[in-house]
């Protein structure tokens, strides 16, 4: 029995590695943006710190993920932007492992400044979960096999919106779930994570809305649940059958998404709202609320003591997680489309115009520490994996590592 008990001491630990050094979704594997990793570089440039730097054949918006030692990351080319691009990079060397490409089945219509490849994708650490504006949704294994195709929109031909779409997927579960909210076709789905079959189905209200589905996990959830945010509020659901688990009315960011950590979520609506989760027992209770984080296009990050909201002028707020008192606010340079990361000690906010600030963080934080250039507009959020930061544009994805 106690050699039994020390190998599977063992096998956990290897797992705990293994995906610790994962960046699996958008804001990281428990969607805080946060990450314990101290070895990201402070400061870099051309001669230094900077691992490799990548080609890319097409514009995105979203951001990279890290699975098994593979960076993913999508891009979408064309005149009608219809070509669809998923790339996986080794993330030692930076070569490139596979490049597979797709035709869009659905509308590919956005701002200008957006692009098709707006959608960060997600893992389950077998499967890769591509999915892009046109409600294109690609499953591929960790080798770039297809495993199966869903274009979303072609029943629905009317769901899109002329800015373009941008929620994430999220896996929950044995279940990857797409949030397609617009003034047509508006809807969330469930899909099987292994098959590509769909599991439930619901109406959303008619009214474009970016914000990505989040797990319930962090909330304290009993069971594979997922949250849904929209202007009007938010539902959550059993992820494998669509079940309404409970539901919060509020008037809710339609950009910013929701944080779930430490037992509670942390929501934009009218600043942050601090919330113990709804269920059978009872309704949703706000524990705290304040208008003074008030978060723009980058959503929340949620350290184990603090909460850091990055405004639309570039202003940075940090409060207390337990009861929301602010406990310092700095002006930065901005806008900040990317959703800033926090490892080890240091926030690592990136701008639109490819700056890359690095700020201490922690109750007496708020220090610039140093501003770092990449160049071009940046509006997908970085992954944190192994000491280093993966950070992407329109041309190119960057390493940034210390040299070893």
């Amino acid at each position: 029995m106690t050699r039994i008990s020390l190998h599977l001491m063992f096998a956990v630990c290897l797992l705990v590695l293994a995906t610790g050094a994962d960046w699996r979704q958008f804001r990281g594997n428990d969607g805080s943006s946060t990450s314990a990793d101290v070895n990201v570089p402070l400061r870099w440039s051309a001669g230094e710190n900077i691992a490799w730097k990548a080609d890319l054949p097409g514009r995105g918006a979203s951001g990279p993920i890290v699975v098994k030692g593979r960076i993913i990351v999508l891009a979408s080319s064309g005149v009608k932007q219809n070509r669809l691009h998923v790339l996986c990079f080794d993330a030692a060397s930076g070569k490139q492992r596979w490049h597979r490409q797709f035709w869009a089945t659905g509308r590919t219509l956005t701002h200008p400044q957006s692009a098709v490849a707006a959608n960060t994708p997600a893992s389950d650490g077998q499967r890769i979960f591509a999915f892009f504006s046109s409600n294109d949704l690609i499953c591929l294994d960790l080798d770039g096999n297809l495993q199966w195709y869903r274009g979303l929109a072609h029943d629905y031909p009317k769901a899109g919106n002329d800015v373009g779409m941008a929620a994430s997927p999220v896996v929950v579960g044995k279940t990857v779930i797409v949030q397609i909210e617009n003034q047509g076709d508006s809807f969330a789905a469930g899909i099987n994570t292994a098959t590509g079959e769909t599991r439930w189905r619901i109406d959303r209200p008619a009214r474009a809305n970016w914000c990505s589905p989040i797990s319930l996990a962090g909330a304290g959830a009993k069971q594979d649940a997922v949250l849904l945010q929209s202007a009007t509020g938010l539902v959550a659901l059993d992820a494998y059958s669509g079940k309404q688990l409970w539901t919060y009315k509020s008037s809710c960011e339609t950009i910013t998404s929701s944080v779930a950590k430490g037992g509670l979520l942390y929501v934009p609506s009218g600043g942050i709202k601090a919330l113990r989760p709804g269920s059978s027992a009872g309704p949703a209770k706000v524990v705290w609320k304040s208008s003074q984080l008030s978060p723009g296009a980058a959503s929340p990050v949620v350290s184990e003591r603090e909460i850091y909201v990055a405004n639309r002028a570039g202003v940075v707020t940090c409060a207390d997680l337990a009861s929301g008192k602010v406990l310092w606010k700095e002006r930065f340079k901005g806008p900040f489309w990317a959703t800033p990361v926090l490892a080890g000690k240091h926030l690592y906010l990136v701008n639109y115009s490819g700056q890359v600030q690095v700020v201490t963080a922690g109750r007496k934080g708020g220090r610039l520490v140093s501003t770092n250039e990449l160049g071009d507009k940046i509006q997908g959020s970085p992954a944190v994996a192994d000491g280093a930061l993966y950070v992407r544009n329109d041309q190119s994805l960057w390493k940034i590592a210390k040299e070893r």
